[in-house]
C-alpha cells in the first residue's frame, strides 16, 4: 500500500477565486453570505447565501466550451485548473492514461434543468436547448476535467446528497493507495441558487434567516454557498521525488449507513464512520488532534454529532478541537467535503485551527472545545473531516502531517 500526498488544491467558493482567499477566510472566521440577487423576495423566505461572487466564467474558460457547461460544471473546472497548476503536474501520456477524476454532486445542473422545465412549462416553448442533458448530468463536471487535460483513467461521479464530495475523495484516495491510479483529481462542486431548488429548501424550514451559527445554543439552520473545490492526490513517494509541495496525506477512509430517515441522522452510522476511518488509518482514536465538523448549524445535527464524537473518544473528547467552517463558507451540499478536507489540509500544514465563527452561546448538548470564532495557533499531527448526508450516509476522511 502506497502513502498518499495532497499536493495540489483549487477552490472557487463564496470565499472568492483561489486557496488563498478561501484560507483567509476560514482562518479569520470571516463568512460571505450576503444578498440573494435575481428572485422574487416575494415568494422565497432565503434571502442570502455563499454565491461565488468573484468567478467570472468568460475569463477562465473557453468562451466556446462555456455553452456546454453548467454552473455547477465550471466552478469545478476552474477549481481543477487551480488544483493543478498548484500541484505542478507536468503532464506525460503515460500519467495521463493513469490518472483518473473522481468528483462530486448532489444536483448537478439544477440551473439548466429549471431555465428548461420555465421554458417548457412557463412559457411554453416547444424546444429546449439540445445540450441540456450534458449540461444537467452530474458527471459533467468530471467529463469536463477529464477532457481538459486529457486524462483517460478511471474516472467517475458520486452523489451521495452531502456526503458527495467525501466519498469522491475517498474512494480517490483508496485508488492511489491501492496502485489502481497514480495520480487523482478528486472534489466536488455544486450550484444551488436556483429558484425551484431554493423553494425546495425553503420546504424543508431547515435555512437560517441570518448567519449560521453551527453548535450555538440558539442556532436555527444552516446557510447554503455554491463552490467548486478539487485536490490533486499522489503516491507521496513520487511527490517527494519530484519535489512537490506537500499539504498533507491522506491516511484513512470510513463510510456507513444509518439505514434510519431520509432526513433525521442517527447516532450509530458516524460513530462506526469515524471508527472506520481510524481503523483504515491504523490510527488510535487519542491521537486525533482536531475534527472538521460536519457542522450544519441545525438543532438535531449538531447535537447528534457531539454526542456521536464523545461516543468515538470518550473522555479524549475534551482535549479535541471540533470546528465547522460552514459558518463561513455555508453548507456547499455536494461540495462540502471537499471544500472541508481543503480547510482541513490547510489547517494541518499552517498549524492554525479555524474556529466556527459566528458562535454565541454555548449549547450544554454540544459540550466540546468548538473553537469559538477565534483561530487557534497548534500543530496538528492528526484531524478528521466528518461529512454526514440526509439518507443516512456518512464519509470520514482521515489526514496526517506527512513527516510523521
Amino acid at each position: 500500500m502506497r502513502r498518499v500526498a495532497i499536493t495540489g488544491l483549487g477552490v472557487v467558493a463564496g470565499t472568492g477565486n483561489g486557496i488563498d482567499p478561501f484560507w483567509r477566510a476560514v482562518r479569520d472566521g470571516r463568512h460571505c453570505f450576503g444578498p440573494l440577487e435575481g428572485f422574487d423576495e416575494t415568494r422565497l423566505n432565503i434571502r442570502h447565501g455563499a454565491v461565488a461572487r468573484d468567478f467570472q466564467p468568460d475569463e477562465q474558460i473557453n468562451r466556446k466550451k462555456l455553452g456546454y457547461l453548467d454552473r455547477f460544471a465550471q466552478l469545478a473546472l476552474s477549481a481543477a485548473h487551480e488544483a493543478i497548476g498548484d500541484a505542478g503536474i507536468e503532464w506525460t501520456d503515460t500519467l495521463k492514461q493513469n490518472t483518473g477524476v473522481v468528483t462530486g454532486s448532489t444536483i448537478g445542473g439544477q440551473a439548466t434543468q429549471d431555465n428548461s422545465f420555465l421554458r417548457l412549462y412557463g412559457s411554453a416553448a416547444r424546444l429546449v436547448n439540445p445540450v441540456t442533458i450534458p449540461k444537467v448530468m452530474p458527471c459533467a463536471a468530471t467529463v469536463a476535467i477529464s477532457m481538459e487535460f486529457g486524462l483517460t483513467g478511471p474516472s467517475y461521479t458520486l452523489s451521495t446528497a452531502c456526503a458527495s464530495s467525501a466519498h469522491a475523495i475517498g474512494q480517490a484516495f483508496w485508488m492511489v493507495r491501492q496502485g489502481t491510479l497514480d495520480l487523482a483529481i478528486a472534489g466536488g462542486s455544486e450550484a444551488p441558487f436556483s429558484f425551484g431548488y431554493l423553494k425546495a429548501w425553503d420546504a424543508l424550514q431547515v435555512v437560517d434567516p441570518e448567519p449560521c451559527r453551527p453548535f450555538s445554543e440558539d442556532r436555527q439552520g444552516l446557510n447554503l454557498g455554491e463552490a467548486g473545490a478539487m485536490l490533486v492526490l499522489e503516491p507521496l513517494d513520487a511527490a517527494l521525488a519530484r519535489g512537490a509541495k506537500i499539504y498533507a496525506e491522506i491516511v484513512g477512509f470510513g463510510m456507513t449507513a444509518d439505514a434510519h430517515h431520509l432526513t433525521q441522522p442517527h447516532l450509530d452510522g458516524p460513530v462506526r464512520a469515524m471508527r472506520s476511518a481510524l481503523k483504515d488509518a491504523v490510527l488510535a482514536p487519542a491521537s486525533v488532534d482536531y475534527i472538521n465538523a460536519h457542522g450544519t448549524g441545525t438543532p438535531t445535527n449538531d447535537a447528534m454529532e457531539c454526542r456521536a464524537i464523545r461516543t468515538v473518544f470518550d473522555s479524549r473528547a475534551d482535549r479535541i478541537a471540533v470546528s465547522s467552517t460552514k459558518a463561513v463558507h455555508g453548507h456547499t451540499l455536494g461540495a462540502a467535503g471537499a471544500l472541508e478536507a481543503i480547510a482541513t489540509a490547510l489547517a494541518i500544514r499552517n498549524e492554525t485551527i479555524p474556529p466556527t465563527a459566528n458562535f454565541t452561546v454555548r449549547d450544554p448538548q454540544c459540550d466540546l472545545d468548538v473553537v469559538p470564532n477565534t483561530a487557534r495557533s497548534k500543530p496538528i499531527r492528526v484531524a478528521l473531516s466528518n461529512s454526514f448526508a440526509f439518507g443516512g450516509l456518512n464519509a470520514v476522511l482521515a489526514f496526517t502531517r506527512h513527516d510523521i
